[in-house]
């Protein structure tokens, strides 16, 4: 039995199972794992796509589960998406912008538009997902549409959860898997700047059992929760740490984020860019959550190591 089902003060799952959950982003790396933690709640789940035909409904083994055709940026869509729910995860996020798809489209305007459709409906409960590092001041668009976004939800609907998760690792991640590719292909490894930026990685189905804990207990509405790992890593460190386990000995050699910033820019007219100006931007502070801030253990999960996760669900053999 998963912590979410022991938890103290939760709802029974056979009442649960009377209750809707609408998740936007549910078919994205994290947004996936929220609709599994939900599933096994006994919770009917919506799941919220642009184009609910390419939804994997297949893979979820068990429960209740719909697509809905529901594009945050379309009003009607969205409040057609939320009605008779009880509860709406936020789980939508854009690292590229494109056309009209931008970061304050998004982030701030999509997360308005959610938040005023769930009060419209009288939701019960709205978990919204930002980021560590979300910074009304920073230069970075992607960084301030955050923040931005967080006071949009929260204007709109004062009880919101606001969880920000500092980076996320899990088997089908786009920053572990990246790291390991070079590995292997390549003697030498380019750090971000010195290598000396500070990681806390979660592991993304913690951050998906959070969010579902978040919705199910009064306690969290309204409050806002940094998400890291059990432990502070340096990114040379990780990468030292993941090549040892590769057998290999690689060449870390410093590049200035001038560079990487305009590689990503340069990289932004490819189809599907490798890298991105907002995830340089991240990579450039501390990711890590503050010390006076409620994290996993104030939602009742437990944090998994990342050598964990190494172990069972990377082949680096």
């Amino acid at each position: 039995m998963s912590a979410a089902e022991t938890r103290p003060g939760d709802a029974s799952v056979a009442k649960r199972a009377s209750r809707v959950a609408t998740v936007f982003g549910g078919t994205g790396f994290l947004g996936r794992r929220i609709v599994g933690q939900l599933l096994e709640q006994g919770c009917h789940v919506r799941v919220a796509a642009r184009h609910p035909g390419r939804t994997d409904l297949d893979s979820f083994a068990s429960g209740k589960i719909e697509a809905v055709e529901a594009d945050i940026l379309d009003d009607v869509a969205v409040a057609r998406a939320v009605q008779g729910a009880s509860f709406a995860v936020n789980a939508v996020s854009l690292y590229l912008e494109s056309g009209d798809t931008t970061y304050n489209a998004i982030h701030v305007e999509g997360a308005r538009r959610l938040a005023m459709a769930a009060t419209a409906a009288g939701l019960g409960g709205l978990v919204h997902l930002s980021g560590i590092g979300a910074d009304a001041s920073s230069r970075s668009p992607y960084i301030r549409s955050r923040a931005d976004g967080e006071m949009a939800v929260r204007a709109a609907f004062p009880d919101a959860t606001i969880l920000r998760p500092s980076v996320m690792f899990g088997a089908d991640d786009a920053f572990l898997n990246t790291l390991i590719r070079i590995l292997r292909l390549s003697p030498v490894v380019p750090l971000f700047g010195d290598g000396r930026t500070r990681l806390r990685p979660a592991f993304v189905g913690d951050v998906a059992q959070a969010a579902v804990h978040a919705l199910f207990d009064p306690s969290a509405r309204g409050r806002v929760y940094e998400i890291g790992g059990p432990e502070d890593i340096e990114y040379r460190e990780l990468i030292a740490r993941i090549a040892n386990r590769l057998g290999k000995r690689p060449i870390m050699v410093p590049v200035p984020f001038a560079i990487w910033h305009a590689l990503a820019w340069t990289a932004a007219a490819l189809p599907s860019p490798p890298l991105t100006t907002a995830q340089v931007a991240l990579m450039a502070r501390d990711n890590i959550p503050a010390q006076d801030m409620p994290g996993l253990r104030d939602l009742g999960v437990d944090t998994t190591p990342i050598d964990e996760i190494l172990e069972n669900d990377f082949a680096l053999g």
